[in-house]
């Protein structure tokens, strides 16, 4: 039997920017990407901590260093600059190797720094 987990978890991490004109996406700073076990074009959800809209998108490699979470396209439309979110992945794996599956939580500062 298979089952999906939690993945990956940056959480509590501040929009820095929206770019509503984009085709859509989540743009994050390589660090956060890699201290999360994220990869590009990584299906992930959005959920935001201001108004609780959750949303699905996939992620584009940010500028490392940047400490840049950009919501990009429509989904600019339900976070804003300065909300803070929670972004998380899942994986699917058979029941015996999610028991002892650990996935990778990251907890940033305030100013998106690790």
């Amino acid at each position: 039997m298979l089952i999906e987990v939690l993945k990956s978890k940056i959480h509590r991490v501040k929009v820095t920017e929206a770019n509503l004109h984009y085709i859509g996406s989540i743009t994050i700073d390589e660090d956060l990407m890699e201290a999360a076990n994220l990869i590009e074009n990584e299906k992930v959800h959005v959920l935001n901590i201001e108004n609780g809209a959750r949303l699905v998108t996939y992620v584009i490699k940010g500028i490392r260093g940047s400490k840049e979470i950009c919501l990009n396209g429509p989904a600019a439309k339900r976070i804003s600059v300065g909300d803070t979110v929670i972004i998380v992945s899942y994986a699917t794996m058979e029941f015996e190797e999610a028991k002892t599956f650990k996935p990778q939580i990251i907890f940033p500062n305030e100013d998106n720094s690790l």
